[in-house]
């Protein structure tokens, strides 16, 4: 689609040698010869850049340039054959890209344009990503409708308008990070970095020089100055994952900057700010850690101020069908493929526990998908784990063989009552809530 300019010029040689110019670049142009016929338009169509002389018969271009400034979105570039420094510095203050006098070359002219409107897109481009990491990272988008979820995105609500310490809990691939990353973005720190430290990852000796930053010549190897992560979080947000695996030397200097919001770099005597939301996560029990003297108490109690815990993948397998229509829905945008599990296959992925929760589920998917020769994903495609420890654990089970009585049960109820499951519930001697619960679980359709 081409890029619109709107050209005011009031002498006609050049407002038609302009709009020729631009036109053989490949811009639409609409030119005028007054600014009333000009702002006439303006209330009619948009543009992505005006184009306007600064004397004109019937207003002055600066009256102009503010009207557009205020009420439209469109770059400006003001032209004129009696420029001042005066008029150069009223152009810009009320808005305008550039100022231009004349006489000019045409190719100076059409730089001009072409760099005024690479800003005007980057611009826009920018406005776009933004909104694209709201709706990437907005509470909807990560997966539960499970009563201990919904604990969560309430929680996560309230958090996200405060500007307080979060510590976040739970067992791996359960989602801190992801939860660290949608706080952030939702939080009014959004514009401002943020910057994602796995403590555990990074090599003791070291540890102060990533947090901190160093001086030049603080240890060898320190050939120049480094700013450390929470000088690069200025403004912004910190995670801090795995804190439960900080060394105790390193501990109280997290808590010096959660006190005072202030720290050093290593080998530094200028004492910088601080201006950061530090979130930490770990799957350690910090308060176990603090009882056997691996972890302050003193930092367990600054960091936890809004304890959020996620929980394990075991405790909400109601969600696990949402998940499993997230993660195949994306396998499937990836390969360019409609994929579905069969029934059996699903009956097996809703008994697995999952002791790598929700990232392992995630990989299991991708896993399934990319190997499997057919669309429709079978209990032969799945890995040799999950089946084996399931039907081992049926034979095994006395609970196994109820669960499997209950389950065909139900469906013989609720093929009886053509799906309706308020009588089936009623028959079954249940609340209907316990009958959604029970099909959930056992991935009734």
């Amino acid at each position: 689609m081409k890029e619109t300019i709107l050209l005011i010029e009031d002498e006609k040689l050049m407002r038609v040698t302009l709009e020729d110019s631009l036109k053989s670049a490949g811009y639409d142009v609409m030119s005028f010869e007054t600014g009333t016929e000009a702002m006439q338009e303006l209330k009619r169509n948009s543009f992505d850049l005006v184009l306007t002389d600064v004397r004109l018969p019937d207003m002055d271009g600066l009256s102009i340039l503010n009207e557009i400034t205020r009420a439209n979105d469109a770059q400006v570039i003001v032209m004129t054959a009696f420029g001042t420094i005066k008029d150069a510095v009223e152009a810009m203050r009320l808005g305008a890209f550039d100022y231009i006098t004349k006489p000019f070359s045409l190719d100076e002219f059409l730089l001009l344009i072409e760099r005024a409107l690479d800003v005007k897109r980057l611009r826009e481009e920018n406005i776009r990503l933004k909104k694209d990491l709201g709706r990437c990272y907005s509470f909807p988008n990560i997966i539960g409708e499970s009563p201990e979820m919904k604990k969560v995105f309430s929680l996560l609500e309230k958090i996200s308008a405060s500007d307080s310490t979060v510590l976040i809990l739970g067992e791996s691939g359960t989602g801190k990070e992801l939860i660290a990353t949608t706080v952030h973005y939702q939080s009014a720190r959004k514009e401002k970095p943020l910057i994602k430290v796995n403590c555990a990852a990074l090599p003791e000796g070291l540890i102060e020089s990533e947090l901190f930053g160093h001086e030049k010549g603080a240890f060898t190897g320190a050939i120049r100055r480094k700013p450390g992560r929470f000088e690069l979080a200025d403004g912004g947000t910190i995670f801090l994952d795995e804190i439960g695996d900080l060394p105790h030397s390193t501990q109280s200097k997290i808590l010096r900057v959660i006190q005072e919001r202030t720290f050093e770099r290593v080998g530094g005597t200028e004492t910088l700010g601080a201006d950061v939301r530090i979130i930490a996560a770990t799957n350690k029990n910090l308060e176990d850690e603090v009882k056997k003297g691996r972890f302050r108490d003193d930092l367990y109690y600054r960091l936890n101020v809004i304890p959020v815990t996620l929980p394990p993948l075991r405790d909400r397998r109601e969600d696990i069908p949402y998940l499993i229509d997230f993660f195949i829905s994306k396998c499937g945008s990836k390969l360019s493929r409609d994929i579905r599990f069969s029934k059996e296959a699903l009956d097996y992925l809703m008994q697995y526990d999952y002791p790598g929760n929700v990232r392992e589920l995630e990989n299991i998917i991708e896993r399934c998908a990319t190997l499997s020769p057919s669309d429709i994903i079978g209990k032969d495609d799945l890995p040799s784990f999950i089946f084996k420890r399931h039907d081992a654990e049926k034979r095994l089970s006395l609970s196994g063989v109820a669960a499997e009585a209950e389950k065909e049960y139900i469906i013989r109820i609720l093929k009886a009552t053509n799906g309706n499951k308020t009588k089936a519930a009623e028959m079954l001697g249940i609340s209907r809530k316990t009958l959604w619960e029970k099909m959930n679980s056992y991935g009734i359709k």
